[in-house]
């Protein structure tokens, strides 16, 4: 037990020295449930392999603090997070957003189970959980911004993706290096409209976000 909370101690240092070099004030509470949200995935991911990141350590770095970096660049109310996984970057900007509707959309059964189980035990009342195939989804509401930092592909979540933004929305796609090749082979009707470089505490690889917008 004393471990496992030095351990937890470490861990909570960790992200807050992250935070700090983020230059968020973000309150206790908000980092309690940070570090809640890490305990729940260390602990599902022994057994549902939400995440190839098995190192606590290494969580806090690639993906809370990558997730913690776009929250200067978000502003909208309502907001589609795609592929994402184990709740990244959605969960995470729900948890400092609680004002803010994020909607996490993933295909795997056994990721969404988790952040329905998140969410439930991080009370986050501004989260709805949808497990589906993007391509094919019809909401009833369409969303100011989708965003995702799961796709290969700019040209391929532009074109999964556009039917599910409002016409004066954004895409927001997460990205390592600045990708040239796949910004000129944007579908016909969308234009980059800024790019943001990300400086991740921890990363040495560049990050980038890129907002995407009809033209």
């Amino acid at each position: 037990m004393r471990e496992h909370s030095l351990l937890s101690n470490l861990l909570r240092a960790q992200l807050e020295r992250g935070i700090a070099a983020l230059h968020l004030e973000l309150p206790e509470a908000t980092v309690d449930q940070l570090m809640a949200y890490l305990q729940l995935l260390v602990k599902w991911n022994k057994a549902y392999n939400l995440t190839a990141i098995r190192n606590a350590e290494e969580m806090v770095d690639k993906h809370l603090l990558d997730s913690l970096s776009v929250v200067p660049h978000i502003r909208a109310q309502r907001l589609l997070d795609v592929g994402t996984g184990a709740g990244l970057p959605g969960m995470i900007l729900a948890i400092v957003y609680p004002e803010r509707q994020f909607t996490l959309l993933d295909t795997n059964g056994k990721k969404t189970r988790f952040l329905v189980q998140a969410k439930a035990e991080l009370g986050l009342d501004n989260v709805t959980v949808e497990n589906r195939r993007v391509e094919s989804w019809q909401p009833e509401q369409l969303f100011e911004v989708v965003m995702s930092r799961a796709f290969s592909s700019i040209v391929d979540m532009v074109n999964w993706t556009q039917h599910l933004v409002q016409d004066d929305g954004l895409i927001l796609a997460m990205k390592g290096q600045f990708p040239d090749m796949e910004l000129s082979q944007l579908p016909s009707g969308f234009i980059l409209s800024s790019s943001q470089q990300l400086v991740v505490p921890g990363l040495d690889g560049e990050r980038h976000l890129l907002e995407i917008k009809r033209s």
